[in-house]
């Protein structure tokens, strides 16, 4: 058997094991066994980090100027586009993904450090027409403090690019949490973040669990503001933790997006973006387009498309070029998986194609699964699942496709497939869901805003607004007579 490759926190600099030599194992979802250790970070670790980045904050990194600020982003970025098949393999082999999709991300991820290395000097502030003689009121804005950041295993370059980018642009440092699932990508992250040369305790990287690493975290007294990206179970225990310290908290939870196709929608468009929305990335995707609904009388047309393609998806090792869907990350995933499909069996629902792991492969392997739903009722429509599994529901107008659309506690994403620009007017702005994609799907840019609706979470990543959600206002009152205050004492 190999030895198990040995990873390090990144604190204050320096790469560091856990102060209490712990470790845990991180699996390779392809066979679902171990291949690398990361350290199991320990209250006084997250405490040494903390105070790494509270020392560098009160030093010298949110007193450099801003454009010495964006140099240090831009090198982020040109060290990920140097090392975009390093960090995608990392991530491939830590997760399961596609290492096509892992290593074009890597690439594309350096723009978001770009952009915002160019935002570092657009920060402005505002002279008030005060309504005082004889007095002037700025507001200007400055950076809050110490970050918490804290990722899921997928998409986490990405995820971290939203929060380090317009978080070290304003002037504050951080401290990124990595999922216990799948570290390795982050701390392979942390040598781009070194090299870049950014100074230490600007950015540290630190692993372990929910506890003690991410409870100490969210509740330090330094900690000044949250950002969360993960699951409505966690978000609340994040929420309850920083009552202790009263920071800012945003949260970009998980989704049950709507996928709505319409009877006069491009069809073949509209299969290929749902194939996309749902088996891309194995369907382990906030955004995944989970609920598919069809008008009835396109239904049967592209139910037989999509079947078609779906059953044609090739699973096998991610690593290589011709695969197109790879292994689930966790088996907890898969159980879940199993057991969600078996009730909406009883319920009523019906496997139109997969529902089982293909053989030949490893144990964490799932078919591409569509499934028709009678019945917006049944709780598979409005249970995220975190995997390749659709659900259809049929639908005959537009205002009750909108009530079904909105008929869930989730609000992160939609889709609408239609060529009439005023039916998608109309649909787009009546559906409950933060993004709204219309004829496409997944597509994102660092120039646009990023965030849910309801249990999908509150903020925003991505966008110039996020730069400002980095810093708090102060104002700073100015008299500019040269006659002395009056005596409060006498009353004229």
């Amino acid at each position: 058997m190999p030895e198990l490759k040995k990873y390090k926190m990144f604190i204050n600099g320096e790469w560091v094991n856990s102060d209490t030599e712990k470790i845990f194992e991180t699996l390779n979802p392809e066979n679902n066994k171990p291949w690398a250790v990361v350290p199991e970070a320990s209250a006084s670790d997250v405490d040494r980090a903390v105070q790494a980045a509270q020392n560098a904050f009160e030093g010298e990194w949110s007193k450099l100027l801003p454009k010495e600020r964006a140099r240090y982003l831009r090198m982020i970025g040109d060290k990920l586009r140097e090392n975009a098949e390093h960090l995608g393999k990392i991530e491939t082999i830590d997760t399961g993904k596609l290492y096509r999709e892992t290593y074009k991300q890597a690439n594309y991820i350096a723009e978001y450090y770009d952009y915002y290395a160019g935002l570092a000097d657009k920060v402005e502030g505002t002279v008030l027409p005060i309504d005082k003689p004889n007095i002037q009121a700025i507001t200007t804005r400055i950076p809050i403090g110490v970050i918490a950041a804290i990722v899921p295993w997928n998409s986490q370059l990405f995820l971290v690019a939203v929060k380090i980018g317009p978080a070290l642009a304003a002037g504050n440092t951080i401290v990124l949490k990595a999922s216990e699932h799948a570290s390795a990508a982050m701390l392979a992250f942390g040598k781009c973040v070194e090299e870049a040369g950014i100074p230490p305790g600007v950015v540290n990287i630190i692993t372990g669990h929910g506890d003690p690493c991410g409870k100490e975290l969210t509740s330090h007294p330094k900690v000044a503001r949250i950002s969360f990206t993960g699951g409505p179970t966690s978000a609340r225990h994040v929420i309850r933790n920083s009552a202790e310290n009263f920071a800012e908290v945003s949260l970009e939870l998980g989704g049950k997006s709507p996928f709505i196709v319409f009877d006069d929608a491009d069809i073949e468009n509209a299969v290929n973006c749902s194939i996309a929305g749902i088996f891309g990335a194995t369907g382990q995707s906030c955004v995944a387009g989970s609920r598919l609904y069809l008008q009835e009388n396109i239904a049967d047309e592209f139910l037989s498309l999509i079947v078609k393609q779906a059953k044609n998806i090739k699973i096998g090792d991610p690593l290589l070029d011709e695969t197109q869907m790879g292994p689930l990350c966790t088996k907890g995933q898969l159980e879940n998986i199993k057991t969600e499909l078996a009730f909406a069996v009883e319920e009523g629902a019906t496997l139109l194609c997969g529902g089982k792991s293909p053989e030949g492969l490893g144990e964490l392997f799932f078919e591409p699964t569509i499934v028709d739903c009678p019945s917006q009722k049944l709780k598979i429509v409005d249970t995220e699942l975190f995997g390749p599994v659709l659900s259809v529901i049929k639908f005959k107008t537009e205002e009750e496709v909108i009530s079904l659309a909105n008929d869930t506690k989730h609000g992160l994403a939609a889709g609408i497939f239609s060529k009439s620009s005023s039916r998608c007017l109309r649909v787009s702005k009546a559906v409950h869901a933060g993004i709204v994609w219309v004829n496409t799907y997944r597509v994102v840019s660092p120039i646009a805003e990023f965030g849910g609706f309801k249990n999908s979470g509150y903020g925003r990543e991505s966008g110039f607004q996020a730069i400002y959600d980095y810093t708090r206002p102060k104002t700073v009152w100015m008299n500019m007579s040269d006659e002395p205050a009056a005596n409060p004492f006498v009353m004229k």
